[in-house]
């Protein structure tokens, strides 16, 4: 087993004596499999997949009538100006989580959005962001350091919610980061998303950092992409943190990356479960896979590819993803978010 990382509430505490020796001994275990022969792809030569990144066009929202909004199975209700409150977030389920404490509940105007707005307060996040329950605390603590200390970026810089949260993780003091790791370590990723094989998907378009089915009941083929969209778009636009989404991925796709992800791919890659632990549940500090958004995913192993994503880890990370094509990382992907949490 890899050497857990320690966590501490101060990411100045991961220094080099401690992480060398992990990254020497994942990169030992791990790049070995390797097949040094097979030659890598250019990053330049496979642009970022746009469904993966969504762009958010210039949009106005509709005013706030002041008519109340609710959702099943809360008693809660909320205004729209409540519910697109960045600072405090729309709590419609407050027993399925513990008091958010801190920054996770209450950001602060006008530079520190709260943790729970975007991530939700249960932690289950969104196609845009990342799921956080269930990660261990050094990882996120390790992740907001990377974010501040300009080493994790995006490879599509005009996708809003990569630099959004660089600029919450350069306001964000340590004992804010020491709260909001733990308190999402300390929940239970719960099963959250739908994977569903097919050959057409519905037309889309961009709304709410998303995709979004447009009204009507076109369709088109799936290509060689993820199409991930709200299982309930009216409960998701209300940011309801009990309503998941479904992964529309190619027919194939999922056999194609567990044989990818258990075996290497004949050199391709890594086996997973060397650094994602055993169904990619995780091991210690490296995070698991298994459930998770696979349009994040997708994101992330690219981001590795180009080198926008740096940081702890990240040459192991790296080495294993240089010679993925868009294809591979669609498997990948597939498979993993189709795994129980």
């Amino acid at each position: 087993m890899a050497p857990r990382l320690p966590r501490t509430d101060s990411h100045s505490r991961y220094s080099a004596r401690v992480i060398a020796p992990v990254i020497i001994c994942l990169t030992v275990l791990a790049c070995a499999e390797i097949q040094k022969g097979v030659p890598p792809p250019i990053a330049s030569q496979q642009p970022p997949p746009p469904w993966a990144y969504p762009v958010q066009p210039p949009v106005t929202p509709p005013p706030d009538d002041g008519v109340p909004r609710r959702v099943p199975g809360s008693s809660v209700s909320l205004t729209l100006t409540q519910i697109r409150d960045l600072y405090v977030p729309p709590d419609w389920h407050p027993d399925d989580h513990p008091p958010m404490p801190g920054v996770v509940g209450h950001g602060r105007n006008p530079k520190t959005f709260a943790c729970g707005y975007c991530h939700y307060p249960n932690g289950q996040g969104r196609p845009e962001n990342s799921s956080l329950a269930g990660l261990s605390a050094g990882y996120i603590a390790q992740q907001i350091a990377d974010y501040k200390n300009g080493v994790r970026k995006t490879s599509e810089p005009k996708m809003l919610p990569p630099p959004m949260m660089v600029d919450n993780a350069k306001s964000v003091t340590d004992e804010d980061v020491k709260i909001s790791a733990e308190y999402f370590a300390s929940l239970k990723y719960q099963p959250w998303i739908k994977v569903v094989e097919t050959d057409t998907v519905p037309k889309t378009h961009i709304a709410g950092f998303m995709l979004v089915p447009l009204e009507g009941a076109e369709v088109e083929p799936i290509g060689q992409r993820i199409i991930e969209v709200a299982q309930d778009v009216a409960r998701t636009t209300l940011r309801d943190s009990r309503s998941g989404f479904i992964a529309y991925v190619p027919v194939g796709s999922i056999k194609r990356g567990e044989a990818l992800v258990t075996t290497g791919g004949q050199g391709k890659t890594t086996v997973y479960a060397t650094c994602h632990g055993q169904d990619l549940k995780g091991l210690g500090d490296v995070p698991p896979l298994a459930g998770r958004s696979p349009s994040y995913t997708v994101r992330q192993l690219y981001d590795f590819q180009s080198g926008a994503r740096g940081g702890l880890l990240s040459a192991l990370m790296k080495e294993s993803v240089a010679r993925l094509t868009i294809e591979d990382m669609v498997s990948i992907a597939a498979y993993a978010a189709s795994l129980s949490p």
